[in-house]
Parts: structure tokens; sequence; C-alpha cells
């Protein structure tokens, strides 16, 4: 591809509104345009490179067996009703209706869309298993798009969803799909970290995440580097310390705190460290209050809680509930009480001596806490947040943190879908099963903003070989006539050879055209300049390295072919 022919509007100074390498890189680069919020352009070499991936994606799959469909971005409401997930999905979900009234959605995921197609295209032990998938737009109302393509309304994604007759056949796609995702990034040159993830709003049971690491992923992991545990900070769990403190249990005492209600204002107030407090907030769960109380120096892990609770809906309790269940404005609740209200707490309670924590009274506190004397413990889960420095829940050892970008996540649905959706086939032995469910996400653009995170240096993006827009970068510095003849001969002469070359023959002084190069970073740059019209020699240097070899003509090919085998 000629660039004086190409759309190719690289930048030299980095977009205000960029706030990410990735982003910035994409830019300048010319690979993407901002159309609004969250909704991005992708220009012609964005797109090479996007399709890049994509034929990755759909190579790997297809050689797992996985057979690809194309299904509509417009759902039914019917189907997610069947589900009950039209409401749970909640605002990030865009709704549209018909002009006939009829409700439909432009699909953030597909578990229903598939399930409900499958239902009626298997009816037998023998149809299973099957993996079936899509590449598509999916579509997500979020609140904040931010970081580019890394979190924007509209996206690609690649959804994959398996169907068997047990878990033994679940166990067996999952595996299958484990190893295909691996082989999938490894290819993109993707270096990733495969941690425990929590389900979410997918439901089911296990679930893995395949992160980048980034400082600025919205994701952090906690990796234990003894006995290799990893996990998200949604799922992390922690050993907490085994046994109470020898401290002499004290009375419990009410005490005056007048405006006192948080953390920080509570250890500047009694003089104590945050561990020490009993942090109680109120939830609604699936309708219902619910007390969840940690030590004062933990965040409660909401999805944990949500889990623990067994709650398919999970929000703050605003203040008028908070009043009604406990007696007390908020910033005064804690688990001294004799209301009716159900009780959560964090593995850690149990062991806290002379706590702190609010009398359900306003402006007061209770001092000298001690749990099974003040309060009984009847329900208690990992509800708090694992954090850089805990012990790790497989081995004890210290875990290390890390921010990360999830590039894609696999997840055990089981029976959620099939059962409520009533899909069923027929045994061997002809008795009606329900088959068990899995579904497996690879984000496109995120995949390709990460590669852009990971390879990259100063003067900009370094293409992995497998990903690049294109794989050759022909400079020509001559203006003459001949000069432009010989140069038009050798682009002829590669794209002969197969290679996808774009060739810079705009009127540009040098300095402009390797800089551009250095930019856009594609694998090899060959330059056709003073060095070939003096004494026949072609310089070609690969963009990770700063090394530039000196070739005639005749041996470029092997040249290029030798220096992409290992970009």
């Amino acid at each position: 591809m000629r660039l004086s022919q190409y759309i190719l509007p690289t930048l030299k100074e980095d977009p205000s509104d960029a706030v990410v390498l990735s982003h910035r890189l994409m830019i300048r680069a010319g690979l993407i345009r901002k159309e609004s919020a969250g909704m991005y352009i992708y220009l012609p070499l964005g797109w090479r490179a996007l399709r890049k991936i994509i034929g990755i994606v759909r190579g790997e799959m297809d050689k797992a067996g996985a057979l690809e469909f194309l299904m509509p971005e417009l759902t039914s409401s019917d189907l997610w009703r069947e589900s009950g997930r039209w409401d749970a999905m909640g605002p990030e979900m865009f709704r549209i209706r018909d002009r006939n009234g009829i409700e439909y959605a432009l699909a953030p995921t597909h578990e229903e869309a598939f399930t409900g197609v499958m239902r009626n295209l298997i009816s037998s032990y023998r149809d299973l298993p099957k993996n079936v998938y899509q590449i598509n737009t999916k579509f997500r109302d979020e609140i904040r798009p931010r970081f580019g393509v890394i979190r924007s309304k509209e996206f690609i994604m690649k959804d994959a969803y398996s169907f068997d007759m047990d878990e033994k056949g679940l166990e067996y796609s999952y595996q299958v799909m484990r190893k295909t995702y691996r082989r999938i990034f490894e290819r993109c040159g993707l270096d990733t970290i495969p941690v425990e993830a929590d389900t979410g709003a997918m439901g089911g049971r296990d679930s893995e995440e395949f992160m980048v690491a980034s400082e600025v992923g919205e994701e952090v992991l906690l990796l234990c580097g003894s006995c290799g545990y990893r996990a998200n900070r949604e799922k992390a769990g922690y050993k907490r310390k085994d046994t109470k403190s020898g401290e002499k249990l004290k009375g419990l005492a009410e005490v005056v705190t007048p405006d006192v209600k948080t953390i920080d204002d509570l250890v500047k107030f009694f003089k104590c460290a945050a561990e020490r407090l009993l942090k109680s907030i109120i939830y609604v769960a699936d309708g219902r209050p619910v007390m969840a109380v940690v030590t004062g120096d933990r965040g409660i892990n909401e999805q944990k809680l949500a889990r623990a609770a067994g709650a398919s809906s999970l929000e703050l309790a605003p203040e008028t509930v908070v009043e009604e269940v406990t007696g007390a404005p908020v910033g005064f609740a804690g688990p001294v009480t004799k209301k009716d209200i159900r009780i959560l707490y964090d593995l850690s309670v149990k062991n806290v001596v002379n706590g702190i924590t609010g009398a359900n009274k306003k402006d007061l506190h209770f001092e000298g806490v001690n749990p099974g004397r003040d309060f009984s413990i009847k329900e208690e889960a990992d509800i708090s947040f694992a954090e850089e420095g805990d012990a790790c829940p497989q081995c004890g050892s210290a875990m290390s943190s890390k921010k990360g970008i999830e590039v894609g996540h696999i997840f055990k649905l089981e029976y959620k879908y099939t059962r409520s959706m009533n899909v069923t086939v027929l045994s061997e032995e002809g008795v009606a099963v329900t088959p068990i469910m899995g579904t497996y996400g690879i984000g496109i653009n995120r995949t390709m903003a990460a590669i852009v995170e990971q390879h990259n240096d100063e003067k900009g993006i370094v293409w992995p070989r497998s990903v690049a827009p294109f794989e050759v970068h022909l400079v020509r510095l001559g203006k003459g006539e001949m000069e432009i003849r010989d140069t038009d001969a050798i682009y002829d002469m590669l794209l002969k050879e197969g290679f996808e070359v774009l060739y810079d023959d705009r009127t540009a002084s040098p300095g402009y055209k390797f800089a551009d190069a250095d930019l856009i970073g594609l694998p090899i740059r060959v330059t056709i300049g003073k060095h070939y019209f003096r004494n026949g020699e072609v310089e070609v240097k690969q963009r990770k390295e700063t090394q530039v070899h000196k070739i005639e003509k005749d041996g470029l090919i092997d040249l290029i072919t030798a220096l992409l085998s290992v970009s």
C-alpha cells in the first residue's frame, strides 16, 4: 500500500483527552479516532491490526473444534426475561423498543441468545458436546467510558458457549478453552496472567480471567510467588490470624461520639488501630436488609458479600432503611443490637478483642466489644478485600499485587441458563437431561490496546509480527525520477514475494518519514536512500532493535524473511 494513497493521519503531539499510553499511541499512530464518548472509529491501519487479532482468535477457536455463528446484535427482551436478567443487568444494558412497542436489548453479551437458538438445534446426547462462538459487536452503556478502547460503549468480542451432557464434559470443554486462550494470547505477543475470578452477573461456579499487567489496569491482582496462587481482588482470599490476642477483656461501655462517623474519625477519637473497629454497613440484598461487619482496616467486597448472602442483587441501603433497621443515622450501626436483622460477619471478626463499633444510637459508640459475649456470630464468610502483604490462602506466604487489564474471561456457567430457559436433551437411556454450559469471552479491542501497552518504546508502537498491520515499512528517500523508479521496483519485488508492505512514497523529509515509521512501529523498516544509489546497499532495520543491516538488493528477501521469523 502506497502511503500517498492511504489514510494515515499521524500526530506529533499527544491528544489532550488521552490519559493512558495505549490510547495516546493509537490516536497518534492513526489507528483510531474518537467519534463520541466511548465510541471509536477504526481507521484503515487500526482495522488491519484488529483483523489480524480476529484472525488469530478465529483460527485457534476453529482448531479447538468450535463452530462459528453470526448472531443478531439486537436480542429479544423475552430471552432476557426467561433467564431473569432483564432487570438484573441494570442501566449498563441498552434497551430499545421498535415501532410496535416490542422491547429489545443491544446485546452486552449473548448467553441468552445462544441458549435460545441451541435449544432448537439439540435434542439428543448425540448432538453433544458442542462449542459455538461468534466474533461480533457488543454494547454497554458505561457510566464512565475511559482509557480509549479499553473501556468503551461499543466493542468487539469473541464469545463462545459450550454445551455438555455432564460436569465431566464441561470440565473437558473448559480445559480445552483454557489451553486455547493461552495459545491465542501467546500468538498475539501478549504476556498474560491467568487469575481466579468472580463470576459476577454471568453466574455459575468457577471462572478465570486472563490479565495483562499494566499500571493503567482497572483490576487489582493478588499473586503468591511461593505457591503460584493468583486471583483478582474481587475473588482473592487471604488467611486471617488463627487466635485472639491475650489482652484482658474489658466491659462493654457506651461512649459519646458527636459527629464521629468515619473510620478515620474513629481512629483519631479512640486513638486506636483501625483493625480494632467493627465496620458495620447496611445493604439491601434481594429486597431485604442485611448488615455486613468487617474490621475497620478492611473494605467490604460486595461481590463476596452477595455470594455469601445468596443474593442476585445487592446495593447500599438508603438512609431511611438504615435508620429503620438500626434506630440510628448512617455511621452508628453495629452488631450489638436487639433488632431483627440478618448479619454477615467477615472471618476476621471472631478474633477481635475489645473492639469498637456503633451503638445503634446517634452520636454513640460501644467500646470493649467482644464477639461471643456481646453478640453471637451466626453467619460468617470471607466478605472483605485481600490486600498486598496478606497471607496467601493456600500457603500462607505474603502476597504481592499488580494492576491488570482483563483481555479474556472463561466461566463454568453450569445450569444457570439451560434450566431457566428449559433446555433439555434425551440421554442414551431416553431420559430428559439438562445440558451444562460454559462461556468464554475475549475482548478484541482490549486485546489490541493491551498489545500496545506491552509493546512500545519512547518513539512509538513496536508491533509483534503476528498482529502488525503490515510487515514491512518501505521508506523512499530519493526524489529523482530514477530513484523513484528503482524504489518502485523494490516495492513490486517485495509484494511479489508475498510481504505485506506499507510504502512511504510521500515527498516528506527523511526525519518526518523516520518518525512516522517509528511511531507506527511495523516490524521491519527498509530504507532506500543514498547508500543504495551510491553503492547498491539497502538499509534494513528491525523496529525493536538498534542495529541497521546494509545489504545488496539480491539478498534483501532472504534477510527480511530471516528477521521476520524472530519478530
